[in-house]
């Protein structure tokens, strides 16, 4: 007689309890105790559930987080305090966190001022990360002088390596974002060929300004400013001042991708979006160069590491929860094969050069384009629904910075495996503190 799986669990059953009843029914003959023949049923009836939920595919999908936060030490990651706090409910698809709350723009927009016949010059460098922050430390200058600040040009890292501010940002919008507040020139004037270079620290000060910048600039009419970076300094101000609007505006309201960078971003981030189906379109950014990992002294003053590799990167992520079938999106330029070690435990891991449209490979993946790449990586960043770094630094802060502006929160800062608290995770200080300068811009809806 051919039976189905259902039936033979049943007959299986009554079986079982047709044997005990039998003992039952000779219980005074072989001395046993009646609690121990109900103790026997319910084993039974136990065993039986259990191998019914088994048949019915109950667990095809373990959960290995469970929500609960345990003790765990802080760790450095470069001077930035790294707090604990739990996220939201997991699913069986990872401990991914709801949208954070809605901000709002405090700073108002300045008043327009008469411009002097001055000018100021300076020059993009590094990347991204550090045109935000170039662009608010020039606008806060030229506001303060009332100069005319000249559209800048944006420099690589090799000699000679120059580009058009237009080839990465969209200049008109830029030029409008700024009018009334600075006056912007497309060109420095043909007639003007010599500027005074003067050296500026990031975050400048008006006390810097008025000090150093404004006598340079009434001595030689026009200035050129050459920016550096003594430390990365992205906290919150405890007093506010007349430029920390201009500021603002500059650094989250003026640079805006130009169309056929806008739509390469956009493409890939719907790519990433597809392939992530089984986690609701939700993806994972990591700053992750071996490039500069490798030139890097990863032991923090503590003794504690500063920096992950692909290794310590997947290990983290797996640890706080996330399902093995979350895409993952990394910054590094080419497939590096210490990428493995994360693909071996994320197999949805990518780099640029697997999503990019095919037909854009030639003019964004060149050896001519790092600054392309470097302007997509940073977007990616910003707008994925997970970022980690790597490596603290100015990538991090900046890309935080955008982030919380657009209520994007969670930022997981990693730290070095333990095994005993699997279901730690760890939220950059920048949220939980809300210690940015992106802080000093905007504000919750509601508050003041």
């Amino acid at each position: 007689i051919t039976h189905t799986p259902v039936q033979k669990r049943e007959e299986d059953f009554v079986g079982i309890l047709w044997f005990l009843s039998s003992i039952y029914e000779e219980e005074e003959k072989m001395a046993i105790d009646p609690r121990q023949i109900l103790g026997g049923i319910l084993t039974f009836t136990m065993f039986a559930m259990l191998g019914n939920m088994v048949k019915r595919d109950h667990f095809d999908n373990p959960i290995i987080y469970q929500g609960r936060v345990t003790e765990f030490q802080a760790v450095e990651f470069d001077k930035v305090e790294v707090t604990k706090q739990s996220l939201v409910s997991v699913s069986r698809n990872g401990p991914w966190q709801e949208a954070g709350n809605e901000l709002k723009q405090c700073w108002t927009r300045p008043d327009s001022v008469e411009h002097s016949k001055g000018f100021i010059t300076f020059s993009l460098t590094n990347g991204p990360e550090y045109h935000v922050s170039q662009i608010a430390d020039a606008v806060a200058i030229a506001r303060y002088l009332g100069a005319k600040l000249v559209l800048p040009d944006i420099r690589g890292s090799k000699i000679g390596d120059s580009r058009d501010f237009g080839e990465i940002y969209d200049v008109e919008k830029f030029v409008e974002s700024l009018n009334g507040v600075v006056k912007v020139v497309k060109e420095k004037p043909s007639e003007i060929s010599k500027f005074a270079v003067i050296r500026v620290p990031n975050m400048v000060t008006q006390d810097f300004i008025a000090e150093n910048i404004k006598p340079l600039f009434k001595a030689k009419g026009n200035i050129r400013l050459a920016t550096y970076f003594p430390s990365v300094n992205m906290k919150k101000k405890k007093e506010k001042n007349a430029l920390d609007s201009v500021s603002c505006l500059a650094m989250f309201g003026s640079l805006e991708l130009q169309p056929e960078v806008r739509e390469v971003v956009d493409s890939m981030v719907d790519k990433l979006r597809t392939l992530s189906r089984k986690s609701d379109g939700q993806f994972i950014a990591v700053d992750l160069r071996m490039e500069i990992l490798e030139k890097t002294n990863c032991q923090g003053l503590s003794g504690e590491k500063s920096c992950f590799y692909p290794q310590d990167i997947g290990s983290f992520l797996r640890n706080v929860g996330f399902n093995t079938d979350t895409t993952i999106y990394v910054t590094q330029r080419k497939w590096h094969k210490s990428l493995d070690a994360l693909k071996e435990i994320f197999p949805r891991t990518y780099t640029k050069d697997s999503i990019i449209p095919a037909e854009k490979k030639a003019k964004f993946l060149s050896s001519e384009s790092l600054e392309l790449e470097k302007a997509i990586d940073f977007h990616i960043c910003s707008e994925s629904d997970v970022f980690v770094p790597s490596i603290s630094g100015l990538f991090y802060a900046n890309v935080a910075g955008k982030r919380i502006a657009a209520g994007k929160t969670q930022i997981l800062v990693p730290t070095e495996r333990d095994t005993s608290s699997p279901t730690t995770n760890f939220i950059s200080s920048y949220i939980s503190k809300k210690d940015h300068f992106v802080h000093s811009c905007y504000c919750e809806v509601g508050a003041r």
